[in-house]
């Protein structure tokens, strides 16, 4: 891999890990617990859309366990873990079909991050009944990821031709 290619993924993973912080300092409450912007997601769409998917999915993850380590905890990290890795899956068959735009993937992006969360936080506690949370995550998810998703296009649009 050469030096260029490494330092860009390298430049990738720190300015997701500062947007994540950044993201932890600003108090969004809007009435329902872990809702969230997901500014650092602004990277994966950037990498989604300019690298190849391999190293997309090595930063995503190395994203979240970077941030769950250091502003987290264990089941924080699993949780992220689970919708972050259901959300590439996502986005990268979404993106593969070449239908979607890059608001749309993170559109999906955005909602299948909160049911992955949902369902592994349904098997951990052992309760069906966090199925009636995942609406108000879903209108959540679909807000964040067209911001996402209309920042995102921006950036690519911009920074594309940037060779790493």
């Amino acid at each position: 891999m050469k030096t260029r290619k490494i330092a860009g993924i390298g430049m990738m993973i720190a300015v997701a890990f500062v947007l994540s912080y950044l993201e932890s300092l600003i108090p969004i409450n809007v009435g329902i617990p872990g809702v969230k912007l997901g500014m650092s997601n602004l990277v994966v769409i950037f990498c989604m859309f300019c690298f190849n998917p391999t190293i997309t999915f090595l930063i995503a993850v190395i994203r979240i366990i970077l941030c769950g380590i250091t502003f987290g905890s264990m089941s924080g990290m699993l949780y992220s873990l689970a919708g972050g890795m259901l959300s590439f899956i996502v986005m990268l068959l979404l993106k593969k079909t070449e239908r979607f735009s890059v608001c749309g993937v993170s559109v999906a992006g955005g909602v299948f991050h909160n049911v992955g969360q949902i369902l592994v936080a349904m098997f951990v506690l052992q309760t069906n009944l966090l199925i009636y949370y995942l609406p108000f995550l879903i209108i959540s998810g679909v807000v964040a990821g067209i911001i996402i998703g209309l920042i995102g296009t921006a950036l690519i649009k911009r920074l594309k031709d940037i060779e790493f």
